[in-house]
């Protein structure tokens, strides 16, 4: 190892930015071969690309209020021990990843005790969305963002926040996996069609959604439509969606697995979904959709009250048109979800609206020549530099 290698502590604590910062760290370890090295925080992705992770990054997989309430001690120590160690190493920068509530903590703390160490963000908080104000406030601890969405430099400008450089969504290197071959893309437009159904992707959110979803179905069925329900989730969500399943009159084949639920993709002609970054998903493979929100009345009142964008729907912020239909909170009911599904499965003019935003969502994430995880790495070399 080179002594004058360049030394990156990077900082990611939930399974998306662990991705995001595993394949930042070969891009990076591609072009600088020994003249960088890692430390940091981060879980099985990044183990894999060869850092030694401080402590297991599911000790901070917790959801919901009363659960961050009561390991709020364990937290704000694993933030101070995370700061400290930072500071230690006396990197060349640091890199952290998504998860505000905790990186922007430890952000915060080096940057007044090291002010010299470069802090880059990697994924954008969603400023534009809620609390605009941290975009200012970012300036004072954060050197440079690099956003994955295309229209968060521009916004970032607007809100006065730190100078961001888009690098493009991990999403669009999958696109080979999402979109159909010619005998999928036959099922697509075979009868009966094929409705993918999305309640969430962590158990609170199954929690919420799968009675509104389950009833929705049913009276979709009532209203005459036929299809074939598909249910993707993933093994350590699988006994919470067959609970969930139990007082289903309609039961959709659930479907396990990465590999499952992307050839479902390929294989759907709409979907029903919970909002979030799975309405992306679901642009990209091109399934027009549904989409609904249901939460907690603690945590509805709080984002009612600072949310500040036109949409909740990450695919109609990324087009920039309400295409896709979303219910949200009192909305989100069978009597109102039902007649929307009944449109996005036959051929209305909603439908056909989506399809065509849909074939235009290449160009607007398109990246050029160098894959998201490339450019990040660039970007990084160019700030170091």
């Amino acid at each position: 190892m080179q002594s004058d290698a360049r030394k990156l502590f990077v900082i990611a604590t939930e399974e998306s930015g662990d991705r995001l910062g595993a394949s930042l760290m070969r891009e990076l370890r591609a072009r600088l071969g020994d003249g960088v090295r890692f430390e940091g925080v981060g879980g099985r992705a990044m183990a894999e690309a060869g850092l030694a992770s401080r402590f297991p990054i599911e000790e901070l997989s917790i959801v919901g209020l009363a659960a961050v309430a009561r390991q709020l001690r364990g937290i704000l120590r694993r933030i101070r021990e995370t700061a400290d160690a930072v500071i230690a190493a006396k990197p060349d920068a640091l890199i952290i990843i998504d998860s505000p509530d905790f990186t922007h903590r430890v952000a915060k703390r080096v940057r007044a005790r090291a002010p010299r160490i470069p802090i880059i963000d990697y994924v954008s908080p969603q400023v534009w969305a809620w609390r605009p104000g941290r975009a200012r406030a970012m300036r004072g601890y954060i050197d440079h963002v690099l956003a994955i969405l295309p229209f968060e430099p521009e916004a970032l400008r607007k809100l006065d926040g730190p100078p961001c450089t888009f690098v493009g969504h991990p999403l669009t290197e999958q696109i080979g996996s999402l979109r159909p071959n010619a005998v999928e893309q036959s099922r697509r437009a075979a009868s009966p069609p094929i409705l993918l159904v999305l309640p969430g992707s962590r158990r609170s959110e199954i929690g919420h959604h799968m009675a509104v979803f389950g009833e929705t179905l049913a009276q979709l069925q009532a209203l005459g439509i036929q299809f074939e329900a598909v249910l993707p989730t993933m093994p350590h969500l699988e006994a919470a969606i067959a609970r969930g399943l139990e007082n289903w009159r309609v039961r959709p084949r659930v479907v396990v697995g990465e590999a499952a639920k992307r050839a479902a993709f390929r294989s759907a002609h709409a979907a029903f979904a919970k909002s979030g970054t799975v309405t992306l998903e679901l642009a990209l493979a091109q399934v027009p959709m549904v989409t609904a929100y249901r939460a907690g009345a603690v945590e509805a009142w709080i984002v009612r009250r600072r949310i500040t964008s036109s949409s909740v729907i990450l695919a109609n912020l990324v087009i920039g048109e309400n295409v896709i239909p979303e219910f949200i909170q009192e909305d989100c009911t069978a009597s109102k979800l039902a007649p929307a599904l009944r449109d996005v499965l036959t051929a209305s003019s909603m439908r056909q609206r989506q399809q065509e935003a849909f074939a235009r969502i290449d160009g607007i994430m398109s990246t050029g020549a160098l894959s998201p995880s490339a450019r990040a790495a660039e970007a990084v070399i160019g700030l170091l530099r």
